[in-house]
């Protein structure tokens, strides 16, 4: 056996764990068929992320009246935007190039479609390799979901609608969720009219409903459409005209169409059964607390191992999983604590158990809510649109769960990360001096909201 490891996927957990087995003397080889970096880099968090800046930079200019600050011509040089978020794009795909070179002889890469093809033996590119350890990391794409008529008109997915050279003049999005919201958001600020198709009875259906409602208004009074509640039956029509028929009876005229429904793994022509390895009904690998499949010596991590499919999940996945190559066992997958941020603006996070959940649990809880409006920061900005709220357990005190709509979101919702991780009381919140002024004062208020915690 030549190797010690065979890593199947450049993503978040791959490349990290190929970089530091190597360095600590495992012989690696990495197969990758498409670009190094896999989703983030190439068709998530990065290009999206990018294109939300400059949309948002549109946005700022065009309301800065409300400021005293008048911009008399607001020009979005869409081709500039796009040439920017693929220049970024190479920036991180050429670092990940440098550093996979820079672990050394140790580590090899590999490009092609790489398969299981018998225990712990992978085929890449015609050659076989065989390994103490195979990690799957082959990460997830967008569903194509059973809607007549869907394949016979040109509908997009999150990669391809970065990929447009021009404004769409009305984009229809199905699908509330994170990526549907992100980007329907970012297009209405480019210059386009946007319509949001979503079955649910809210945008960001998991959230809380101060959550969802909260960045609905803000959505509704950036003139984007919401048809919530409502299913699609049929989509028809051509390149700059589709028509989307909804469950209502209601027919949506449109020139584009995003399709943000959800991502399946990309299990399907991975040779998962050659190798023993068990997949869920839906394709995911079945892996145990310690991402071990069901196949000695085969791991899976990232999206493709199922739960939150967030960069840094799998990330951590990949901090987890080499301690456990490294004959550690210590924390599992399934303790761990996963904040999580949709970078719509205001933002929304949450970290811990929304209200919902902890209902269905039974678990006894306090609950505050405190609006972005009261925060002195927000005021002076005018980034007022939001609500901050905490779940605390009245016993032990400790934060249950806590959800931020509003600016900077993705960064506040540390504090409350942070302090669940540690197992500290709220009290540490109340306690805490924040600066003022600050929207960080508002995660101290809306603690100091519970009764036990208000001052005398």
């Amino acid at each position: 056996m030549d190797l010690d490891a065979i890593i199947i996927g450049s993503g978040q957990a791959g490349v990290p764990l190929a970089t530091r087995l190597a360095k600590h003397g495992r012989k690696v080889l990495l197969a990758e068929r498409a670009e190094l970096g896999g989703t983030c880099t190439n068709t998530g968090c990065t290009p999206t992320k990018t294109l939300i800046a400059s949309a948002r930079a549109a946005h700022v200019a065009r309301t800065a009246s409300r400021l005293g600050v008048h911009v008399e011509t607001v020009k979005v040089d869409f081709p500039a935007v796009i040439a920017r978020k693929d220049a970024i794009v190479r920036h991180w795909q050429e670092s990940i190039a440098r550093r996979l070179v820079d672990a050394g002889a140790n580590l090899r890469l590999v490009r092609g479609q790489a398969r299981l093809v018998g225990e712990r033996t992978v085929e890449v590119e015609g050659e076989r390799h065989r390994a103490a350890t195979v990690i799957l990391n082959v990460g997830a794409r967008p569903v194509e979901p059973p809607i007549p008529g869907l394949g016979g008109v040109p509908w997009l997915d999150n990669r391809r609608v970065m990929e447009l050279t021009e404004v769409p003049s009305h984009l229809v999005v199905v699908g509330g969720g994170y990526i549907g919201c992100e980007l329907a958001q970012a297009y209405r600020r480019f210059g386009a009219d946007v319509t949001i198709v979503e079955p649910g009875a809210h945008l960001l259906g998991h959230e809380d409903l101060e959550a969802s409602e909260a960045i609905e208004g803000v959505f509704r009074d950036e003139g984007i459409a919401l048809a919530l509640g409502a299913s699609v039956e049929e989509v028809s029509g051509e390149s700059g005209r589709i028509t989307v028929r909804l469950s209502n009876g209601r027919a949506l005229p449109g020139s584009h169409l995003l399709v943000a429904t959800g991502r399946r793994p990309n299990t399907d022509d991975l040779g998962a059964d050659a190798a023993g390895v068990k997949l869920d009904r839906h394709g995911f690998v079945e892996v145990d607390d310690h991402y071990q499949s069901s196949a000695p010596g085969v791991y899976a991590v990232g999206d493709c191992a199922g739960g939150p499919q967030f960069t840094h999940a799998a990330w951590d996945d990949h901090r987890l999983l080499f301690d456990v190559l490294a004959g550690k066992r210590g924390r599992g997958r399934k303790d761990r604590l996963i904040p999580y941020t949709a970078y719509t603006d205001p933002q929304v996070a949450g970290v811990g158990l929304t209200e919902r959940e902890v209902k269905e649990k039974g678990v006894a809880y306090e609950v505050a809510t405190w609006p972005f409006a009261r925060i002195a920061r927000a005021v002076e900005t005018d980034e007022k649109a939001g609500v901050v709220k905490v779940l605390v357990d009245p016993v032990t005190e400790r934060i249950l769960g806590a959800s931020i709509v509003g600016a900077e979101g993705g960064e506040l919702i540390h504090v409350f990360a942070a302090l669940m991780q540690a197992g500290a009381p709220a009290r540490a919140v109340v306690d805490m001096e924040t600066v003022h002024p600050s929207f960080a004062e508002g995660l101290q208020s809306v603690v100091m909201s519970l009764q036990r915690y208000a001052l005398p």
